[in-house]
């Protein structure tokens, strides 16, 4: 695999090392970047909240910047319909990321090995001729499509949830496609209880240290309601979310937990290793943690209901 520089992969991950350097660390994935420039490791208002010093990283980036990215000429794995598009080689993975307003070639190129571990980002310069605000190299998509892909190499998975602690360190995961009620079921809580709210639109899933049950971490992509801790709390239920009268609990089988918690997350589809991982690991989730279907109404009666449980 070569980039326009010429050089092979193993070339450019030989050294990540830069004048300058920022390390964040989400879902207990830490990501160190680095680069010549202080403008190629800045990092969107977003990830600052999960900037950490790191001795060591789990995901090594360095950043580059390319006179001109020539377009792809490798098999295209899969098309997001918006900014990104993903390659394959025999080397790694390729993801292009294009915007009309940014020209017609990329604007920036991710170059990584197939453990996510070290990467090159070249950023064109051709690009950017005219543009005159910082453009953080790590924004959105790029940074949770890293974190989405190195998650298939542990025991983790993200699932679209809101992550809610409880002053007595209970850990409530509310899981939902858009328009189920994650944000509503955040206000509620808040409303109530002096709550921790991890996220309320994206939570981090992954076994705890010393296989001491399952733990969930805020991210940095948040929902309407705008929550996005780098906190994290053990798993003591989850509940999968919709819309409802009387508050209906539903205790659910192992298969219809995985069933329901599969289709709420985020996986790669684009390989089945990455597939058949994420439904063995959610197995051991659902082996651990009471999982229930419930059927809420919107209104402070649905707090009660949960905080009223006994499994």
């Amino acid at each position: 695999m070569r980039g326009d520089s010429g050089l092979e992969l193993s070339e450019w991950f030989r050294d990540s090392a830069g004048a300058h350097s920022s390390e964040f660390c989400v879902g207990g994935i830490a990501v160190r970047l680095a680069g010549q420039r202080s403008t190629d490791v800045t990092l969107v208002p977003s990830l600052e909240p999960f900037r950490i010093n790191a001795l060591t990283s789990d995901i090594n980036i360095r950043v580059e910047w390319a006179v001109s990215l020539r377009a792809p000429t490798r098999r295209q794995l899969f098309d997001s319909g918006s900014v990104w598009r993903l390659y394959d080689d025999e080397a790694g993975f390729q993801f292009d990321f294009s915007a009309p307003t940014l020209g017609e070639q990329p604007y920036k190129r991710l170059l990584v090995d197939r453990c996510f571990r070290r990467a090159t980002l070249q950023m064109n310069e051709k690009s950017f001729a005219h543009v005159t605000h910082t453009r953080s190299p790590l924004d959105y998509p790029l940074d949770e499509l890293l974190i989405m892909h190195r998650l298939t190499q542990e025991k983790a998975i993200e699932l679209h949830s809101c992550g809610i602690v409880r002053p007595d360190g209970t850990g409530n995961l509310f899981v939902g496609h858009s328009g189920a009620g994650k944000s509503t079921t955040t206000r509620l809580w808040t409303e109530r209880e002096d709550v921790e709210v991890l996220s309320d639109d994206r939570i981090i899933v992954r076994e705890a240290q010393a296989g001491s049950g399952m733990r969930m971490y805020g991210t940095p992509w948040h929902g309407e309601a705008a929550y996005a801790s780098p906190g994290s709390a053990p798993v003591t239920r989850i509940f999968i979310l919709e819309h409802g009268r009387g508050n209906v609990l539903t205790r659910l089988s192992p298969s219809q937990a995985v069933a329901e918690l599969f289709a709420r997350s985020f996986v790669p589809f684009h390989r089945h290793e990455y597939v058949d991982s994420a439904l063995e690991f959610l197995q051991e989730v659902v082996a651990g943690v009471p999982c229930y279907r419930y059927a809420f109404e919107p209104n402070p009666s649905a707090v009660e209901r949960i905080a009223e449980i006994r499994d």
